[in-house]
């Protein structure tokens, strides 16, 4: 992977290793140091520091090395099942945990234990590093996946979710009270021009998104909304709320700065609130229609309940 990154104004004074690690897709700050020790990525044709502050107008340039995927070692992780056939799995996926390994994340990742849980499902795709995996949830949203325990089923699943006959819906707790009971939000998204961990509107290459939604519940400064995603983009959900002045609660990334500051001393909330509780989809072996829901996790209740309480006491 090529690396030719111009400095802009606004990261002025960051370390070269925090910036590199925001810029390169799935890159950890350690690796980001590592390469910049090594002389893979230089400022100015010149090896810096990794705590080396950059200034506005450096140019960082490098070619980045192949890594070796590896071969995924199966741990005895536990995984909570909501259904299993010799073709597909259910689980109901924890906040918290990875879905596949990659930089900086070679163990303790859901494939990891769904290779302990079954070995066979190392053929289940062509990608070493994601057998089985046909979607994936962020490391931080808890909630219901469908996992494939073959190659046919892969194929089968990987077909269903692109041409979106796969029904996902979700829960969120979003910052704000929103008055209308439902609608849509149409609006293209891709990778930040600058960030490419984020995902922004303002991409230089957006594809299509479009998010349903209605209100299950409103509190003094917050709602409970139902979305139904009828594309599958990263960060979807939290991206299109986010613009729309509505970020979810405890969410790291999308965030004003205020609301942060603010529902922090509320909520407390240790990661964004989003849930995948239902999921719907073909069998890949008989063509049934199966659909599973996860129960919300104590988080989400615990956060949920406050915020009915604080609805609930006197002005």
């Amino acid at each position: 992977m090529k690396i030719d990154f111009t400095v802009p104004p606004e990261y002025e004074n960051t370390r070269l290793d925090h910036l590199m690690a925001q810029i390169i897709p799935d890159c950890s700050r350690s690796r980001a140091a590592s390469l910049i020790s090594s002389g893979h990525l230089q400022v100015d044709g010149q090896t810096r520091k990794p705590a080396y502050k950059v200034r506005a107008g450096d140019t960082v340039f490098g070619q980045l090395p192949e890594e070796s995927p590896g071969r995924v070692i199966a741990e005895p992780i536990h995984l909570d099942i909501l259904y299993e056939d010799t073709h597909v799995l259910v689980i109901n996926k924890p906040a918290g945990l990875v879905v596949h390994p990659g930089a900086g994340n070679a163990q303790g990742t859901l494939v990891n234990a769904l290779l302990h849980h079954d070995p066979g499902i190392a053929r289940a795709g062509e990608d070493p590093l994601r057998p089985g995996i046909v979607h994936r949830l962020d490391k931080d949203t808890s909630g219901v996946m469908v996992v494939a325990r073959t190659a046919r089923a892969a194929e089968f699943l990987k077909k269903e979710f692109k041409y979106r006959r796969v029904d996902k819906r979700y829960l969120c707790l979003v910052t704000g009270v929103i008055k209308a009971d439902k609608g849509e939000i149409d609006l293209p998204i891709g990778r930040h021009p600058v960030k490419r961990k984020l995902m922004s509107a303002r991409s230089d290459a957006p594809r299509s998104a479009l998010t349903l939604w209605r209100v299950k519940e409103r509190f003094v400064s917050a709602s409970l909304v139902e979305a139904r995603i009828k594309t599958g983009r990263t960060h979807q959900i939290r991206v299109h709320f986010y613009t729309q002045g509505y970020p979810l609660i405890g969410d790291p990334v999308y965030q004003y700065r205020k609301a942060r500051k603010n529902q922090g001393g509320q909520t407390k909330a240790g990661r964004q609130m989003l849930h995948a509780f239902q999921i719907s989809f073909r069998h890949p072996f008989s063509g049934q229609r199966m659909a599973f829901e996860a129960e919300l996790p104590d988080d989400f209740i615990k956060i949920s309940s406050y915020l009915r309480q604080l609805q609930a006491a006197p002005a």
